[in-house]
């Protein structure tokens, strides 16, 4: 466990669930078959997942969660993260553990003995790249307060929350301790907005959460219109402005917008070739901006390394990189004059 007679330093602290992606490639008809949703995250009971899994023809297992993800990317880059999720001490979860870790991702927290097991999300991929998740959290909904070491929270530059946490009462007042020693240490918090149905779900809450804690702000084009329930996007940026002192908006081919007061800052989406599954595409921007933003690059700057990140990752399967994030942004920065 970490203490305060250590002297590590963190740049990103992760906060969110603790889970195993199954991916499958499927058709359309999938879906439609089994009535699920396309393109969203939904959360499934033991038995649900169960069904769907016993028709599926797996790719891969490999250890995920958006904000895992994040920190895990974060650490390909050169940074120093940690994470804090809940796992069981079962097979899946020793599985996350040695993966996180062999990522250069500090994970402390201790693990269930009993109850749930692991958390698995079955994330289905459409022959148009589009990914659908099909969550079973287990061990992960079992976050609390408790796991939140203060410790942690001190040594860390920006404490990074999912915004999937909110769907469980037990990881609300997790995410709500780990906001107020952010504040009583003066660290940033930055939250993503994670899926446009947990928006929606939440939407009076995650307002408050904002206007109070919030310093950088993660979302896509569909998830920030939900906040606000307002259609018109250029609105929205507009609306955003006075809540946090940054907002980061994706908006896939588009490319993204940074917000920062009356700036507005767009930057274009990087070229790649084939999109094979966006599975885990805003989870690698958000890694890309936050190592920017820690190593004092511009929020142009910030923009342009998550877009090269979030295109590695959606040149193939699974939401963690392929190639060393490091060298592949140092590369495409020389590229484009800029400064690695």
């Amino acid at each position: 466990m970490f203490s305060k007679q250590d002297s590590i330093y963190y740049d990103v602290l992760g906060i969110g669930n603790a889970i195993v992606d199954v991916l499958a490639k499927v058709g359309e008809g999938f879906l439609r078959e089994r009535n699920l949703p396309k393109g969203s995250m939904v959360e499934l009971e033991a038995a649900d997942a169960g069904k769907i899994y016993a028709d599926l023809i797996t790719e891969r297992e490999v250890p995920g969660g958006s904000a895992a993800n994040t920190v895990a990317g974060l650490a390909s880059l050169g940074g120093a993260p940690a994470f804090i999720g809940k796992i069981h001490d079962d097979e899946l979860g020793q599985e996350f553990a040695r993966d996180i870790g062999a990522a250069g991702v500090d994970f402390f927290t201790q693990p269930l003995n009993k109850g749930p097991v692991t958390g698995r999300s079955i994330v289905l991929v459409t022959p148009d790249a589009e990914r659908s998740m099909f969550t079973y959290l287990g061990a992960s909904k079992y976050l609390s307060a408790v796991d939140v070491d203060e410790n942690l929270i001190e040594a860390s530059q920006i404490i990074y929350i999912e915004g999937y946490l909110w769907d469980n009462f037990n990881a609300q007042r997790a995410m709500l301790r780990a906001c107020k020693l952010a504040q009583k240490y003066g660290r940033k918090v930055a939250f993503s907005l994670s899926d446009s149905l947990c928006v929606k779900r939440h939407t009076r809450e995650f307002r408050k959460l904002i206007k109070r804690y919030v310093d950088i702000l993660f979302c896509n084009e569909d998830e920030i219109k939900a906040l606000f329930e307002e259609e018109d996007f250029y609105k929205t940026l507009d609306m955003i402005k006075t809540d946090v002192e940054i907002a980061a908006i994706t908006r896939s081919a588009k490319g993204s917008v940074v917000v920062n007061g009356r700036v507005k800052t767009f930057v274009e989406a990087e070229k790649v070739e084939t999109v094979v599954d966006s599975t885990g595409a805003g989870d690698l921007y958000a890694a890309g901006f936050l190592y920017g933003y820690t190593q004092r690059r511009s929020l142009g700057t910030c923009a342009m390394i998550g877009s090269i990140v979030a295109a590695e990752i959606i040149s193939h399967y699974g939401a963690r990189p392929e190639v060393s994030l490091r060298g592949l942004v140092r590369n495409k920065l020389l590229s484009y004059g800029k400064k690695p």
